[in-house]
């Protein structure tokens, strides 16, 4: 067959003796097959100097080829320097679209609105959401459910409802910081939370507490305070912790940038860290290693988990198919504990 006779998918598919849809998804670097076979598939294109028409493609498949990151309007603003765990995520999520040849657009929706899924799915703006579970309430992804739209969600997914989720493994995260601090000897260690209710905190709590039994202590109501992942509220709450139990030698604290907030709530109180509080964080963020003390914290693997919610969506959208994946934690050791 000539450079010039291949002008279709079927001419494709012939010479590589695979299906016209096998030849679809390798063009559009989709995950449902192998990368040997994809990249087979692509080199023959390249041969033979074949080019998708996107345009006509998308029309016919009534695809943008778009996936929306949902962000609502709220403090702290999602994609924004108080919300560095959501722009750290969003990278990962941008860059695991670009991968499959997916762009991503931003959406801000208000509270408790789902008028977004008709602005944008149901125009043929976007094919599928990507969301962050602390940021929406249980009736939103109900509605969604109900709607049956196309998204996926970073946090622990809602039962009894049926969804797409990836998630950290919280349990084990909270349980990896508390053990740790027990480990090098603390004997008061603090709970610093993020929003009280939500299951990421629920069971980063669940963590901390299974270490504290296991090491035979008993939970102190005194230790335990909770905020809202700004640096505002982990200084607030690092000083409620500070009044309520002067004694304290640790605390884990649910996101890095609520405890570089704490480091410096205790530092202004004359104590030391870690000599006389030891800090432990959560996330790994960027700062983390830059911090002026450098934080030890608990690693959620972002770019995967970015990764991940770009192909599962996309997986979901073209299959059907419902995933619900955790992504391990792991410490990492620094200079705050």
């Amino acid at each position: 067959m000539s450079k010039k006779s291949v002008q279709t998918l079927e001419d494709i598919a012939r010479l590589a003796n695979v299906s016209r849809s096998t030849v679809s998804r390798a063009l559009n670097n989709s995950p449902l097959i192998s990368k040997q076979t994809r990249e087979r598939i692509q080199a023959i294109a390249r041969e033979h100097n074949f080019c998708l028409n996107v345009s006509g493609r998308n029309l016919r498949l009534r695809s943008s080829r778009t996936i929306a990151f949902v962000a609502p309007m709220c403090f702290p603003p999602v994609a924004s320097a108080e919300h560095l765990f959501g722009l750290e995520m969003l990278g990962a999520i941008w860059s695991g679209l670009h991968e499959l040849n997916y762009d991503c657009l931003i959406v801000h929706s208000a509270s408790q609105d789902t008028d977004w899924v008709h602005r944008y799915l149901h125009s043929g703006r976007v094919d599928g959401f990507i969301l962050m579970e602390s940021s929406f309430k249980q009736t939103q992804i109900e509605a969604l459910v109900q709607m049956k739209v196309p998204f996926i969600v970073w946090g622990m997914p809602v039962s009894p409802f049926n969804y797409c989720s990836v998630t950290g493994d919280n349990v084990a995260g909270g349980r990896l910081a508390t053990e740790y601090l027990i480990r090098t000897g603390r004997q008061r260690i603090a709970f610093l939370g993020g929003l009280k209710g939500t299951l990421t905190v629920e069971n980063r709590f669940k963590g901390y507490e299974q270490a504290l039994q296991l090491a035979g202590r008993a939970l102190d109501p005194a230790l335990i305070v909770y905020g809202d992942y700004t640096y505002a509220s982990g200084a607030a709450g690092m000083q409620r912790l500070l009044e309520r139990a002067p004694d304290l030698d640790a605390v884990f604290v649910n996101s890095d940038l609520m405890a570089i907030a704490a480091i410096n709530v205790i530092q202004e109180s004359g104590r030391s860290v870690p000599a006389d509080i030891a800090v432990v964080g959560y996330d790994d963020l960027s700062i983390a290693g830059y911090a002026t003390l450098p934080l030890t914290t608990i690693r959620q693997n972002i770019p995967l988990a970015g990764k991940l919610l770009a192909q599962n969506l996309i997986q979901h959208i073209e299959t059907g198919l419902v995933t619900n994946v955790t992504v391990p934690v792991e410490l990492v050791i620094r200079k705050s504990a």
